[in-house]
């Protein structure tokens, strides 16, 4: 392993690292380096945006949902064959959940753990001498972590960014960048944050105006010399902390309304010899039949609750289906799943009703965080008592689960219970939670 790579972070969501992350990446690929990208917790966004600007898949690195074999080995993965990793963290540095040291799922754990350097990302709009003080809190707060430079974000002026660099240069740590505010190169938004890779419209053009924002405000050589090499660290993990294929050939529902599919996962099936076969409800197709199980991931039904509505050989063949094998959902996939999806007009919409639940947007509430799950059933996920962990992150409520037995017994993120969840109906299952890696 040749590659070298480093971590973009900053103190709080929202200070630019995705836009500094890409601009990077760009960049690089455009000067001809082969350059990966990953991302710190659960998040399915960014990750398509990394691979557009990369020409690579993005992996998730998550240190509380993933046992430390297992992040080893995706860690090897994101770095084989390349010559650069970013790996681009969530929130702040050291945002996660109370836990054992290294299992919080803040990015500082992935510092920690692969000694990689952390690039930070500063907000200084409002500030200039006052962003020193929190590059030296920062600094100092985690003996294991090491700021290796400085990129200034939103700088209003020379004169703004001549204050704070030199402010936070005298504490010993470079500036090699600072980014001039500009809406132009910001990132559409909605309720569940960026608008996807997928729906940007002009995507190239847009990625190449970020290539050249970073080879004007970003000493790129100066990034790369505090990069750090990285060693392999992948353990013999015998594939426990993985989750087991679901069948031998699973048919996958992927288009924009069902896109949120984790790439470790998919991989993870089809090292074992499972065969992944996609089809697209939108475009009225129904699961293949010579599939033996089927998969709804989790996405946007309730921007396409319309067509899914009026795709009748999509619902028959999915009916069928899961007369005799089983079909799971995921979040939007076990929103579908339901009886009824009332979007964020009010308007209801029939679903498949392979399960008794109904769903709605018109008085949404943020179901956000970590979830440990022990299945009270046999499922796509894995065997009844298994424990498995992932997140949640959704604005649906549910209004209704009529007479299904729950899926699984949910706690938090800090081992709170939250109580019964999903719902199983035959051979049909589903839940809002999203499955990242087996606790057991």
């Amino acid at each position: 392993m040749s590659a070298r790579g480093l971590i973009i972070s900053a103190p709080r969501s929202g200070a630019g690292k995705t836009i500094v992350t890409l601009a990077l990446l760009a960049a690089l690929r455009r000067r001809g380096v082969a350059v990966r990208a990953a991302k710190a917790g659960p998040d399915y966004i960014d990750p398509g945006f990394h691979a557009a600007a990369t020409g690579h898949p993005s992996l998730n690195l998550d240190s509380w949902a993933m046992p430390p074999a297992l992040l080893g080995q995706l860690m090897d993965d994101a770095a084989s064959g390349v010559d650069f990793l970013l790996v681009e963290g969530a929130m702040g540095l050291f945002d996660g959940v109370p836990g054992p040291a290294g299992r919080t799922g803040a990015a500082a754990d992935l510092a920690a753990r692969f000694a990689l350097p952390v690039l930070l990302v500063l907000d200084v709009s409002g500030q200039s001498q006052t962003a020193a003080a929190l590059v030296r809190g920062l600094t100092t707060h985690d003996p294991a972590v090491r700021i290796a430079g400085v990129v200034l974000n939103r700088v209003g002026s020379e004169r703004h960014r001549r204050l704070a660099s030199e402010a936070i240069a005298a504490l010993g740590v470079p500036v090699l960048g600072a980014f001039p505010r500009d809406d132009d190169l910001a990132l559409p938004e909605r309720h569940l944050g960026l608008v996807q890779a997928v729906e940007h419209r002009e995507l190239p053009t847009w990625i190449e105006r970020l290539a050249e924002a970073a080879e004007q405000y970003i000493d790129i050589d100066l990034v790369m010399a505090n990069s750090a090499a990285l060693a392999p660290h992948a353990r013999h993990s015998g594939g426990a902390a993985k989750l087991s294929p679901p069948g031998n050939r699973i048919a996958l529902a992927a288009d924009a309304a069902f896109t949120f599919m984790y790439p470790h996962v998919l991989d993870g099936w089809r090292k074992a010899g499972a065969e992944v076969v996609r089809f697209s409800p939108l475009a009225d197709e129904p699961p293949p039949d010579d599939c033996d199980c089927c998969w709804l991931p989790g996405g946007y039904p309730e921007l396409h609750a319309g067509p899914l509505v009026a795709a009748a050989r999509f619902r028959a063949g999915l009916a069928r289906f899961a007369a005799t094998r089983p079909v799971h959902g995921e979040c939007g996939g076990y929103m579908v799943l339901g009886e009824g999806l009332i979007d964020a007009t009010g308007t209801r919409h029939a679903m498949t009703g392979l399960l008794g639940h109904a769903t709605s947007f018109a008085h949404r509430r943020l179901h956000l965080g970590y979830r440990e799950a022990e299945l009270l059933a046999g499922c796509p996920i894995g065997p009844a008592r298994a424990r498995v962990r992932g997140h949640e992150f959704h604005y649906a409520t549910l209004l209704a689960n009529a007479d299904d037995a729950p899926l699984a017994e949910l706690t938090d993120g800090e081992g709170r219970p939250l109580g019964p969840s999903g719902g199983r109906r035959g051979l049909v299952t589903g839940t809002f939670f999203h499955a990242i890696a087996s606790a057991d």
